[in-house]
């Protein structure tokens, strides 16, 4: 896996914390999809869940805006 990784120009990785899973886009982005579609969903074939996931996205790109960052940097208060 690592000789692929080494060959891909434009794949840039980024670590973020285990303890700031917020911080990663990605990760927020992904709960969005198992909110909309995949939690509760029922499908009938492995097929049907995919053609599903993939309609959510050419949906969700017709609307896609940047996540507005909304932390300050303080702590939560107690």
């Amino acid at each position: 896996m690592a000789l692929t990784l080494a060959r891909q120009k434009r794949l840039h990785l980024a670590f973020t914390p285990t303890h700031a899973s917020w911080l990663n886009q990605l990760e927020i982005w992904f709960g969005i999809l198992t909110r909309k579609v995949v939690r509760r969903g029922l499908f009938a074939s492995r097929q049907e869940l995919v053609t599903k996931i993939m309609s959510f996205i050419a949906s969700y790109n017709q609307a896609a805006r940047p996540f507005a960052w909304t932390y300050t940097g303080s702590p939560l208060a107690a």
